[in-house]
């Protein structure tokens, strides 16, 4: 990190405002790092690993991001428990419960948490495996090699073994 002040923005207003030829820029100043985290968590929600990652670079100290992210904490729009539940909103449908216990836990969030924000997956993860089984494949497998490739799939996107087995074997499915 450099002591140097981060350069501000530059725009230009429109032609309108700028007057007949005038082509000088507008200066705005960057966003503050409260400003930053706020941007992002308006997209998406984030954990507290993934936003003191992206806010870093723009901090002159770590104190001053972990002071931040406090505040948004306290304030409740910072939170572990919504950002489980988006994670699992947005992946259940492709992943195991196995996958998204691990990527919750890659975000350092409290393997107690994790754990319980998955336990609801489990019962329902061979309706899962089996409908992404369903769309990629459409059909129990003919060879033993096509066998092995439909389970290393079903595998890598992190569903258990008796599940795998399971969809495998064709439980549940109906050829039309």
């Amino acid at each position: 990190m450099s002591d140097a002040p981060e350069a501000p923005e530059l725009s230009f207003d429109s032609a309108s405002d700028r007057g007949a030829g005038s082509a000088a820029p507008r200066v705005r100043p960057g966003l503050s790092l409260k400003g930053r985290a706020l941007k992002y968590l308006a997209a998406r929600e984030h954990s507290r690993v993934e936003l003191t990652r992206k806010l870093a670079p723009h901090a002159e100290s770590a104190e001053d991001v972990s002071r931040v992210l406090d505040e948004l904490e306290a304030k409740g729009l910072l939170s572990a428990q919504r950002f489980a539940d988006s994670v699992l909103h947005r992946k259940a449908a492709r992943f195991g419960a196995a996958r998204l216990q691990a990527e919750l836990a890659q975000h350092k969030l409290p393997a107690d948490m994790a754990r319980e924000a998955t336990l609801a997956l489990r019962e329902t993860e061979f309706e899962r495996a089996h409908a992404l089984w369903a769309r990629r494949y459409g059909g129990i497998p003919d060879t033993p090699e096509d066998k092995a490739r439909q389970m290393r799939f079903l595998a890598g996107r992190g569903f258990s073994g008796e599940v795998i087995r399971r969809v495998i074997r064709g439980e549940g499915f109906t050829q039309t």
